[in-house]
Parts: structure tokens; sequence; C-alpha cells
């Protein structure tokens, strides 16, 4: 059995000749690290552990104890992890605690009657209510040698010296509470790694989702032009906040009353689609002042794209270009590159007209591509209206896509609405379709 000790938390003295091997201010450094690596264990004030409550348990039974429990030594206060017993309470102060002497040793600390042994007759435990007479405890020590606090078992009996064995199941149940303690500590570092991942990711989800919104409104007209006699509408539905869209669309003036417009889509996504979102559309503007056919700047845009050797991706296009018509309305010449036909509403025949011209493929697929444009009149209350894909490959149940015939059927009910109108409700109409592309809307209406 080993003796108790006046200083609790100071290492045993070492006899020599007047020299003192562990001074004060070493003690404070000890003391300081093993409150920090209890604290890096994270078990103060939390609710009863399970496990602890198990180990408590059998050391009980193994010793034949009334009570047990597991503690950590607090720097004022020694709170239990782990009660069996009735009456123990939460926590005690340190200077009441037998465990706060536990720690100081090497072995279990075996006090076989308090009531006869020198300074625990003065602890409360002892003299007190609890009336404790029998204790023994076995540091909880950490692998980097730090004493966090006990296993204990004590009793209102005093033992006879002869009848306390197998002391030593202590000892090997702090070192099962070590395990745990570490098992508790990668858990807890992982859920702390995975939160500060989760954090930096959301912040990272919200930086990205920034610099695609200020990327696209670059790829997309600030606004629509004025322009007398034609009204205009447009909607840009991207199926992710997080990633730049390829379809783009633009309408501006050429002089002389002349507009040009377009709207098409860049095969993929991402900052690649962006990059050719951005070549397209600036280099359809520049066409358009010295084309006067669409077809022509197509073709110019084509060859533009082939020779461009750090792209690889193709885009389909309506590229059209307005006049108004001395009949009224407008005089509209619309090109096709490989893009699904525009729809012409027209509430004077109670129906919606496909309006495509008879060749065009893929803008930048092939060298030789081949693009041709059809004219037609845009009369007073006719409205043309150009999409792209990502509306009729939508697939509302999970299987059937919406098709263009789900499209003309929605609209034609919607012949003679005002072009803002008619755009505002295919806006309502997008999430329900539950769209895996990015959508673009532009309406002329005369």
């Amino acid at each position: 059995m080993t003796a108790l000790h006046d200083s609790p938390v100071d290492p045993p003295p070492v006899e020599s000749s007047g020299f003192d091997p562990f001074p004060a201010a070493l003690s404070r450094a000890v003391e300081a690290a093993r409150l920090a690596a209890s604290a890096r264990y994270d078990v103060l004030d939390n609710p009863p552990d399970g496990a602890f409550d198990r180990i408590a348990r059998l050391a009980s039974r193994w010793m034949r104890t009334a009570y047990a429990s597991v503690t950590i030594v607090d720097s004022d206060h020694i709170w239990f992890a782990a009660r069996h017993g009735d009456g123990i309470p939460d926590r005690v102060p340190r200077e009441d605690g037998l465990c706060s002497s536990a720690i100081a040793q090497d072995g279990v600390y075996v006090v076989p009657d308090a009531l006869r042994h020198g300074p625990a007759a003065d602890n409360s435990l002892v003299h007190g209510d609890a009336g404790i007479r029998f204790y023994a405890g076995a540091p909880i020590v950490t692998a980097d040698g730090h004493r966090l606090g006990t296993v204990n078992v004590f009793d209102t009996e005093p033992r006879d010296s002869a009848d306390i064995v197998d002391v030593d199941v202590l000892a090997d149940l702090a070192d099962i509470v070590v395990d745990e303690l570490e098992l508790r500590l990668s858990a807890l570092s992982t859920v702390r790694d995975e939160q500060a991942l989760r954090t930096r990711a959301e912040s990272d989800t919200v930086e990205i989702t920034d610099y695609a919104a200020v990327l696209q409104r670059t790829l997309l007209p600030p606004s629509l032009p004025r322009i007398e006699g034609l009204t205009l509408a447009s909607h840009y539905h991207a199926v992710s906040p997080l990633q730049v869209g390829g379809d783009f669309y633009d309408v501006f003036a050429l002089g002389n009353d002349r507009w040009a417009f377009f709207l098409g889509d860049v095969q993929g996504h991402g900052a690649g689609a962006a990059s050719v979102t951005s070549l397209v559309r600036y280099t359809l503007r520049a066409a358009a002042l010295h084309q006067p056919d669409p077809a022509e700047g197509l073709a110019e845009l084509n060859q533009v794209l082939m020779l461009d050797p750090t792209q690889k991706r193709f885009c389909t296009v309506l590229f059209g270009i307005a006049t108004p018509d001395p009949r009224g309305g407008f005089r509209i010449t619309l090109a096709t590159g490989g893009h699904p036909p525009a729809l012409l509403l027209d509430p004077d025949t109670d129906d919606v007209h496909e309006i495509r011209s008879t060749t065009g493929m893929f803008v930048g697929a092939l060298e030789k591509a081949t693009f041709s444009a059809c004219s037609f009149r845009l009369a007073p209350g006719q409205t043309l209206l150009m999409y792209t894909d990502g509306i009729t490959e939508a697939r509302p149940d999970g299987r059937t896509m919406f098709g263009e015939e789900g499209l003309v059927h929605f609209v034609r009910r919607r012949l003679g609405r005002p072009v803002e109108s008619l755009v505002d409700d295919l806006v309502d109409l997008i999430p329900g379709l539950r769209p895996i592309d990015d959508i673009a809307l532009l309406a002329l209406g005369a």
C-alpha cells in the first residue's frame, strides 16, 4: 500500500541532501500541462458516459464495494464522469477528494481505513455524512504521461490489508478509460475536421456562387434596349448557382433602324463554356456590323471557332436582323445554326408556327458547315419566341421530356397575351419542369 501525500499534485519527493528535484515552478508547469490535456479530451461538464458507467460497475463488482466512480480532476474540483452507488454527487471540491492524492501515485493508491490513516482522517468524505472508510484508486494516465483522474472504489466499512486483493484490476480499468478517451478524442477530432471542412465548403460555395453570378452577368446583356414598335422580354434560368452556363442571348442596335438579336447554347457548362460563350457573343456582335446576312455572320463565327486551337466546343444559335416593315410590324431575317426552331405565335390564325431556315449545322463542329436564313414579317400582335433546349429536354415526371410539342401546347393557350406576360408564365412553369440544363428565353412582340 502506498502512503498518502500532503501535496496532491506534486510528484513524490526524492530523498537527497537538501536538493529538491521538483521545484515549485516545475510543479506548476506539470499541473498546467495536465489541465491542458484534460481540456483536450473534452470530458468535463459533459453528461455521464455509458462506457465509463460500465467501468465503474465492473470495478464495484470486482472489488465488492458499495461505491465506484471514474473521476476527472480539474483545477478546483473533481468531476465524476461515472458513478456507481447511491448518493454520490456529480462533483466535489478538489481538496475534499481522495483521488487528488491518488493521481500523485505511480500505482494503485489504497487506504484500508481512512480514519486511521493520517491526513485522510481529515477529509470531509471520511469524517462527514459520506463516512468513507475504505478507498482504492488507480490514476488515469495518458500515453504522454498526464494524470487526468482516477478509477476508484470506496466503501463505508474498513478492510484488513489481508482482504485487499486484485487492486491491480483498477489499473487495468484505468487503462481502458484511457483507450476510451483516445477513441473519443479521435471521433471528436474527426467531427471537428468535418465541421471545419463543411464550414469551408459553405464559405467556398458562397464565394463560388458570387463569382458564377458575376461571370454570368457579363455574358448576358444588363438590360434589353427600347425599340419603337417592338416589345422585348427575356429570362435566364441557371440550373445551378455554382456553375456558369453556356446559354446566351443579346439584342443590340446596328443603326439605320436595324436591330440584331441572337440566342444560343454552347456545349457544356463551367469556365470552358463561359469562355466560348464570351467569344461567340462578341464575334456575332462584330459580324452583325459588317455582314448584312445573318447566315454569313454564322459562317464567320464558325470559322472563328474552328481556328481557335484552345477550344473544342460547338454551339447552336439563332441569329436574326429586325427592321421596321412599311406595312407595320417588323421584317425578320433569321439564320439557324443547329438550334431548335423559333416559334411564331399568331393570334389571328389561332396557331403557333415553327420558324427555321432550310439548312443550319452546328456552329464550330465542322469546318465546312453551311448555314441559311429565312425571312418573314412579324405582324402587329404576333410574338416570336426563341428558347434553348433546356426547357424542351426537361422531364417533369423524371421520364418523359416536355418536348417541343409540350412547349407549343403551352404557348398556344396564351396567344394574344403581351410578351412580358408570356415570358412570366414560362418563368413560372420552369421549376415544375425540373430542368437539368440551363434555359434562356427571348421573345419579340410587334
